[in-house]
């Protein structure tokens, strides 16, 4: 199971219990029994954000690992939505990558679109923290939701590959989908993963974790 933790003021976490499966329903579950097959994609932990000023999760050996975003609502506008790499346990979130990156947009008011490269956003053997959104507005109807997903991390012998795609309802206000794909530039096993936005707090929103084997 991985560790969750959430940083800053008011921050909560929570693990959505595990499934117990009888023959009618599912219903205040704690067990799936061993003779049910679940497939290879297992949930393994949830985290509810309430004025955090990030959100960490710990990473074990899946071979693959998919977070998922809902509506992170960011407390200040025009933010982005990073997150970086450790190799030591959450001391320090400093790993290299080299990354790309492209935005589709479309403002409500149907007078401007676009879809174009982004290199103002990627990194070149950089230890930042990697965006995967740009300008998010904070108004009370805005959020961020999309997906992340991170290829064998435990794996001492290849880079750390990574693919994300995130929409957004900016500040003008418009629609961006943010396209982010690159690698962790390590042969070191990735042990945690930390998720902010550039300023301020993550106000409200879940991310959950699931794990492929």
């Amino acid at each position: 199971m991985a560790l969750t933790r959430l940083t800053g003021a008011n921050a909560l976490s929570g693990n959505v219990p595990a499934a117990n499966f009888n023959n009618a329903s599912l219903n205040a579950v704690t067990s799936i029994p061993s003779s049910i097959a679940t497939g290879d994609l297992k949930f393994i932990s949830t985290a509810t954000a309430s004025s955090s000023a990030s959100i960490e999760f710990s990473l074990g050996d899946y071979k693959e690992y998919q977070f998922y975003f809902v509506n992170c609502h960011p407390q200040n506008g025009s933010v982005k939505f990073q997150f970086n790499f450790s190799t030591d346990n959450g001391s320090n979130y400093n790993v290299t990558k080299t990354t790309t990156a492209f935005i589709s947009s479309h403002s409500e008011d149907d007078l401007y679109t676009n879809l174009a490269y982004q290199g103002s956003n990627d990194l070149a053997q950089s230890t930042a923290f990697q965006d995967l959104t740009r300008e998010d507005g904070n108004g009370t109807n805005a959020s961020i939701s999309g997906s992340l997903t991170i290829f064998n991390p435990s794996s001492s012998t290849f880079v750390k590959h990574f693919i994300s795609k995130i929409n957004s309802k900016t500040y003008y206000p418009e629609i961006h989908t943010f396209f982010v794909a690159g690698y962790g530039n390590t042969i070191s096993p990735i042990t945690n993963i930390k998720f902010q936005f550039s300023s301020g707090n993550i106000d409200a929103g879940q991310i959950l974790l699931f794990g492929v084997n």
